[in-house]
């Protein structure tokens, strides 16, 4: 059975952008109230990045069945994503406030970091999932700099904190990977899995 539209259960605007960019039709299917989404994305101590990442979209992947079945809406393929960045085993989320965001750019400034994103489609009893593994290098950011960015409240909300088609790309030295990825929705990897789950677009 083909799909002609997809649930995005992600509240991120860039993830819906991208989406829309390779033409898939979606509705979002984002938390209730009662729902403590950000309680998915606790780091548990020890964990590797790549399998925190996993872990955390299989989980949203579960809350996003859940949330679907209890609300009667028609049964389609639903996607979720997670991204996060990593220095070594060190996981950046996102900054919990302006001092947080300023060590986490003091810490990537001047170096080559990982950029991990998970992706995964469930489609019945069937989930698939892709993870992608992308490197950025930061040139040396002068302390002025970080301390501009931070004022324009890009960190927030943002893995590693920073968005990288933001104001902070003047000090992005190099791309190894998918840049799609990076923004949070590797979008080859997305279109593959979508293929798998019989989605049109």
């Amino acid at each position: 059975m083909k799909h002609d539209f997809i649930y995005l259960a992600s509240q991120s605007p860039r993830r819906a952008q991208l989406l829309g960019q390779i033409g898939v039709k979606f509705e979002l299917l984002l938390p209730r109230a009662d729902e403590d989404a950000e309680a998915l994305e606790v780091h548990i101590a020890g964990e590797l990045p790549a399998a925190y990442v996993e872990r955390v979209t299989r989980a949203k992947l579960q809350a996003a069945r859940r949330r679907l079945r209890a609300s009667g809406l028609p049964a389609a393929p639903i996607l979720c994503s997670d991204t996060t960045v990593a220095l070594g085993r060190r996981i950046f989320g996102k900054p919990i406030d302006a001092a947080d965001a300023r060590a986490t750019l003091m810490r990537l400034s001047g170096k080559s970091h990982r950029v991990i994103t998970a992706v995964a489609v469930a489609a019945g009893t069937r989930t698939y999932l892709a993870l992608h593994i992308s490197h950025v290098t930061f040139g040396a950011m002068p302390t002025d700099a970080i301390e501009r960015y931070i004022a324009s409240g890009e960190p927030f909300g943002k893995a590693g904190a920073y968005a990288i088609q933001s104001s902070i790309a003047g000090w992005i030295e190099r791309i190894d990977g998918s840049y799609s990825s990076i923004m949070g929705l590797p979008l080859y990897e997305t279109a593959h899995l979508l293929r798998q789950a019989r989605v049109r677009f």
